[in-house]
């Protein structure tokens, strides 16, 4: 094989390797995507209108038509009404909108209207911020002793703590904390409420709504996934429930209720002086 043909046999091949080495070092820009579309914070109430995200600040002093049955920080003493403080603002707000519709109407919903339909939808959301700021009490679970059936001698929150923890693989029935927490804090993206601490009388009563499985809410999808849950509820477990998530809050809330200061004792008041004889 002759020198001349041999060099460009070595040519061929390096220019092969540049062409190669060139092709994998050149950038091919990617074709520019459509804008990404923003929407506004609409609910199902007010389809029209620009809604931002709440001012707590704002929602503090429009909150203050919520006091008379929620509480001042959202912890009502009377317990037919549910306690709102640490609820998620994107939960309360929707709440809001489905009594403004008209499409949340059992339990206390007659009494919940007329407020709702004076809020707007930046209300509901500036309410919710306010809301969620606070921090949420809690009451007392049941502990007495179940005496008969199938969850004989353990104590009545106890059948509440095991669903909500471990749920019920047999049945079909998913822990309570895979969508709420391990806290019962719940999650605001899907929009799963705050549930620890709440009034045992307010749980027991939505959770028999649910297992009904009847509601006339436009978009029902979030009601249909606790119906598919509750659906499988005895009653003895709606109401263990009910009593668990009364109790549970933050174990450093008992800490600091430990680490308080005593109050101070009553000062007596000076026993009065006996009058001068006359």
């Amino acid at each position: 094989m002759s020198q001349a043909r041999v060099l460009g046999m070595i040519g061929l091949a390096a220019l092969a390797v540049a062409t190669v080495a060139y092709a994998q070092t050149t950038v091919t820009p990617i074709p520019e995507s459509e804008p990404v579309q923003t929407a506004p914070l609409t609910t199902a109430a007010e389809e029209t209108g620009t809604v931002t995200w709440g001012d707590a600040d704002a929602g503090a002093t429009k909150a203050g038509a919520c006091a008379a049955c929620h509480g001042l920080d959202g912890n009502p003493t009377d317990p037919q009404y549910p306690r709102l403080a640490g609820q998620s603002e994107r939960y309360t707000a929707h709440q809001i909108a489905l009594f403004k519709s008209g499409e949340r109407n059992s339990g206390m919903a007659a009494v919940m209207k007329p407020f709702a339909d004076a809020l707007s939808a930046q209300d509901a959301r500036d309410i919710g911020a306010y809301f969620a700021t606070q921090t949420a009490g809690a009451g007392v679970a049941d502990d007495s002793v179940v005496a008969s059936g199938p969850y004989k001698d353990l104590k009545f929150y106890e059948i509440g703590e095991k669903l909500f923890r471990s749920g019920d693989a047999a049945r079909g029935i998913p822990a309570c904390m895979a969508c709420h927490g391990p806290d019962g804090a719940g999650n605001p993206g899907p929009a799963y409420p705050h549930i620890a601490g709440q009034q045992s009388a307010y749980s027991q009563r939505r959770l028999e709504e649910y297992r009904a499985g009847t509601t006339t809410q436009a978009d029902p999808h979030l009601f249909n996934v606790m119906a598919t849950v509750a659906e499988k509820l005895t009653d003895e477990e709606i109401g263990a429930l009910a009593s668990y998530l009364q109790g549970l809050h933050p174990r450093a809330q008992d800490f600091a209720a430990a680490d308080a200061p005593a109050a101070p004792a009553p000062v007596a008041a000076p026993a009065p002086e006996a009058a001068a004889p006359v």
